[in-house]
């Protein structure tokens, strides 16, 4: 069964760090972008940061940029999230996507046809 799940989330201080991890599993083809999106309650999910697969390319939302990296260890079928000087505003359940085919708009998540569970990250002050 194809799935992707997400692990490392959990709590932290405002100006500390986290890693998440994304493993993908079961899939008989190859992901051309992969991406990770957050929700906070009562807002809608927004896009993270993405990477481009084949050529390692990546984008960020305005609000990580300059804190927040993404990166994959395509060996291992596992995409990252490292995410330093976190902000109570980073609190959110984190989703890892994928989608199939490229195109625009890495950070639309509803362009995306797979998604994990999600992993909680919260954040005080």
């Amino acid at each position: 069964q194809a799935q992707l799940v997400e692990s490392g989330g959990g709590s932290a201080q405002a100006g500390g760090s986290l890693r998440l991890s994304c493993g993908a599993s079961g899939f008989t083809f190859s992901m051309n972008q992969m991406g990770w999106f957050r929700q906070a309650p009562g807002k809608e999910r927004e896009g993270v940061g993405a990477i481009y697969c084949d050529t390692g390319r990546t984008y960020y939302g305005d609000a990580v940029k300059g804190r927040f990296t993404i990166s994959q260890d395509s060996a291992k079928n596992t995409l990252y999230l490292q995410m330093n000087s976190l902000k109570p505003e980073d609190t959110a359940i984190y989703y890892c996507a994928a989608r199939r085919y490229g195109g625009n708009w890495p950070l639309q998540p509803n362009l995306y046809s797979y998604w994990g569970p999600g992993t909680q990250v919260t954040v005080s002050s």
